[in-house]
C-alpha cells in the first residue's frame, strides 16, 4: 500500500514585491539626505581652485551682518573663546580645527579674528570656500 501523495509541493517565496520596496526606500533616503543640509546659515563664499579636506572639529560661521555663530547658535566675538574652548579640548586626540565659513562680502578682520581665538586655543583654522564656478 502506498500512501504517499503523488504530488509534492514546494514551497516558494515570492520576492517580487521586494525589490520595489527597497527602490523606494533608496529613493526615500536619497531624498531626505539632499534636503538636510547641515549647514542652515546662508552664506555666499568665496571661490577656490584648490580642493582641501580637513576634519572638522567646529565650524564658525560668518554672515553678510559681521553676525558670528559656532555651529548655529549665535555668539558675539567676546563669547567666541568661551564657546569654543569646551569643543576644541574634547579633540585632544588629534589637532583640532576650525572651519571659517564666512560670506565672501565680510571684511577679512572678522575671519582675523576667528583666527586669533582658534591660535589662542591651540587649533589650526581652515577657510571654507566653495569650489563651483571657478574658471
Amino acid at each position: 500500500m502506498n500512501l504517499r501523495s503523488r504530488s509534492k509541493s514546494h514551497p516558494e517565496l515570492h520576492a517580487g514585491a521586494l525589490n520595489d520596496i527597497l527602490f523606494i526606500l533608496l529613493f526615500f533616503f536619497l531624498i531626505v539626505s539632499t534636503i538636510a543640509n547641515p549647514n542652515v546659515i546662508k552664506l555666499s563664499t568665496p571661490k577656490s581652485k584648490s580642493d582641501t579636506k580637513a576634519k572638522q572639529t567646529v565650524v564658525v560661521s560668518i554672515d553678510i551682518n559681521n553676525q558670528y555663530f559656532v555651529g548655529t547658535s549665535k555668539v558675539s566675538l567676546e563669547e567666541l573663546k568661551l564657546k569654543l574652548q569646551p569643543l576644541i579640548e574634547k579633540e585632544r586626540d588629534e589637532q583640532p580645527s576650525v572651519v571659517i565659513n564666512a560670506d565672501k562680502n565680510v571684511p577679512v578682520d572678522n575671519v582675523v579674528a576667528v583666527m586669533r581665538v582658534a591660535r589662542e586655543l591651540g587649533a589650526r583654522t581652515v577657510l571654507a570656500v566653495d569650489k563651483t564656478g571657478v574658471q
